[in-house]
C-alpha cells in the first residue's frame, strides 16, 4: 500500500456505559483511513461519524498524543498499546495494519483499574502507590551546585532508565496476575539509586509494595509480559532490585517486639 491509498477496517470495540453496567463488544466500520493517521486519529474519524449520526462516541483516554503522558490505555488485538514494540497507542500508525483488517479494541483489564466508560479506566490506584513512598525529602532553598553531590555514572544512567516510566499501566494490563511490580520497581529505583533518595530507601520499598497489595494488584511470577509491552522498555531487572530492597528493609526497619520473659517451669 502506498501513502496515497486508504484502507477500510472493521473494528470490534468494547462499549460500557459505566463501571456498574455490563459491557459488550460493538462492531464499527472505519472507512477511508489514511495509513499516515495515528491509531487515535483513526478513532477520531469513527467518533465524528458516530456524533454525526446522533450516536454516543467511543470514550478513550488521551492527552499529549506524543508518547509522553501515558494516557492512551488501549489493548489492541490483545496487546497493550498494540503490535509495535516500544510504542504507545497514540504513536501507533495505521500503516502497520492492512486494508480489510479486523481490529479488537479493549480497555486495560485489571481489578485495580475499574472501567469508567468504554475504553477509559480509573488508574488512580497507581497514584496512591506513588503517594505511599515515591518521593524524596529535601530541604527547600537555592538549588545546589550540579557537582555538589557526586553520583556514579552507572547509577545515574540506571536511574534515568527507570525514570523513563510514564505510568501508563500497560505492564498491569499485560500481566496474567495484573501485577504492578514493574511500575513500582521503576518508580522506587529511580529514587533509590541516587543519594537524594537514600533517606526514605529503607521504608520506600515496603510502603510501595504494601500499597500495591492494598490496591488489588497481583504479585509478580516472572512472566516477563510487562517488559515485552512497556512502551519505554523498562527492564524487569528493576523488580529484582525492588525485591532486594524490600527484604533488606523488612529485616532492618521493622519494629522487633521483645520476647516475653521466661517462665520458671516450677512455678
Amino acid at each position: 500500500m502506498n501513502d496515497e491509498e486508504t484502507m477500510d477496517l472493521r473494528l470490534h470495540v468494547w462499549r460500557q456505559k459505566d463501571s456498574k453496567s455490563p459491557g459488550k463488544m460493538v462492531t464499527y466500520r472505519a472507512n477511508g483511513i489514511s495509513p499516515d493517521m495515528s491509531f487515535l486519529e483513526m478513532l477520531d474519524v469513527v467518533n465524528e461519524e458516530l456524533v454525526t449520526a446522533g450516536k454516543p462516541p467511543i470514550a478513550f483516554d488521551h492527552d499529549c498524543r506524543e508518547g509522553i503522558c501515558g494516557m492512551c490505555s488501549l489493548v489492541i488485538n490483545g496487546v497493550p498499546h498494540g503490535p509495535q514494540q516500544g510504542t504507545t497507542a497514540c504513536q501507533l500508525h495505521m500503516r502497520h495494519f492492512r486494508h480489510g483488517d479486523e481490529i479488537t479494541i479493549e480497555p486495560w483489564r485489571a481489578r485495580a483499574f475499574p472501567v469508567i466508560r468504554d475504553l477509559v479506566v480509573d488508574r488512580r490506584s497507581l497514584d496512591r502507590v506513588l503517594q505511599a513512598g515515591g518521593y524524596v525529602s529535601v530541604n527547600t532553598g537555592s538549588a545546589p551546585d550540579a557537582n555538589a553531590i557526586p553520583v556514579p555514572q552507572d547509577n545515574a544512567e540506571a536511574a534515568f532508565d527507570a525514570a523513563a516510566c510514564i505510568g501508563c499501566g500497560a505492564c498491569v494490563a499485560a500481566c496474567p496476575n495484573a501485577s504492578a511490580s514493574l511500575f513500582v520497581a521503576a518508580k522506587a529505583q529511580q529514587l533509590s539509586l541516587l543519594p537524594q533518595g537514600q533517606p526514605e530507601r529503607e521504608k520506600r520499598a515496603i510502603h510501595m509494595v504494601e500499597a500495591m497489595d492494598r490496591e488489588g494488584f497481583g504479585g509478580c511470577t516472572n512472566h516477563y509480559e510487562c517488559e515485552a509491552v512497556c512502551p519505554k522498555g523498562i527492564p524487569v531487572r528493576y523488580i529484582a532490585d525492588l525485591n532486594r530492597d524490600f527484604l533488606r528493609s523488612a529485616l532492618t526497619s521493622r519494629e522487633v517486639k521483645p520476647l516475653p520473659p521466661a517462665v520458671d517451669a516450677e512455678e
